[in-house]
């Protein structure tokens, strides 16, 4: 039988990452599918999987949800460990294998989001350091504002990073650049939260998939580095 100390040791891990999927009403299906298969193509990168893989003796935990109006947030993949190569493929086909839900309220509640992100940290106490990634192609419309919610989660010991998604309509070319830049000034302003957070940013749902590679690459690195 393990000691109490042996049994904290061998339950430790050193990042529990919890990825929040915007599936509002503006992201259409095409989208949807580009950002669930863009979430698993990153997961199962070399690069990332070597991450992941690196120091298995204290893994990562990884959960994945979905969010639009405050009433619609659904687990994706539960909280799963990342021990072994297993435990990685497993999380992707799961991720591979999603299929919309057709009944989620249109709008875009990022208050909430956030606050149910940091509830599903909150039962990570084991980990080393907890870290809420949301994605996200607008600025939030019901719910509470993600302003008034982000001192509220300041005392809980998380990082809020984001995913930027801008407009993804070539038609209307560098139009974009100055949307994203807005965008992206307002989850820096109201979401993002930590000293370490930051925004990574993608054209478009075409270029989510290496977004999230080079976001996820940035904090499993830097946590390694750290570790070092």
């Amino acid at each position: 039988m393990l000691s109490a100390g042996h049994a904290a040791a061998a339950d430790a891990c050193r990042q529990a990452l919890a990825l929040g999927l915007d599936v509002s009403g503006s992201v259409d299906a095409r989208e949807y599918r580009l950002q669930i298969g863009g979430l698993a193509q990153a997961l199962g990168s070399d690069a990332v999987r070597a991450s992941l893989l690196e120091r298995v003796e204290t893994p990562v935990e990884i959960l994945v949800f979905e969010w639009s109006g405050p009433q619609d947030q659904v687990t994706l993949v539960p909280w799963a460990r990342i021990s072994n190569v297993t435990a990685l493929e497993n999380v992707i086909a799961r991720l591979q294998n999603v299929t919309r839900r057709a009944e989620a309220t249109p709008g875009t509640g990022l208050g909430v989001a956030m606050m149910h992100g940091a509830q599903h940290l909150a039962q990570r106490s084991h980990c080393w350091r907890k870290t809420l990634d949301i994605s996200g192609d607008g600025k939030s419309n019901l719910g509470p504002r993600p302003r008034n919610v982000k001192p509220q989660l300041a005392g809980r010991g998380i990082t809020i990073n984001a995913l930027v998604i801008g407009a993804d309509d070539p038609a209307i070319g560098d139009v974009r650049q100055n949307e994203i830049a807005e965008l992206s000034a307002y989850f820096n302003a109201e979401v993002i939260l930590g000293l370490d957070a930051f925004i990574e940013v993608a054209l478009g749902f075409d270029g989510y998939a290496a977004a999230m590679e080079t976001k996820l690459l940035r904090e499993l690195d830097g946590l390694v580095l750290s570790g070092r």
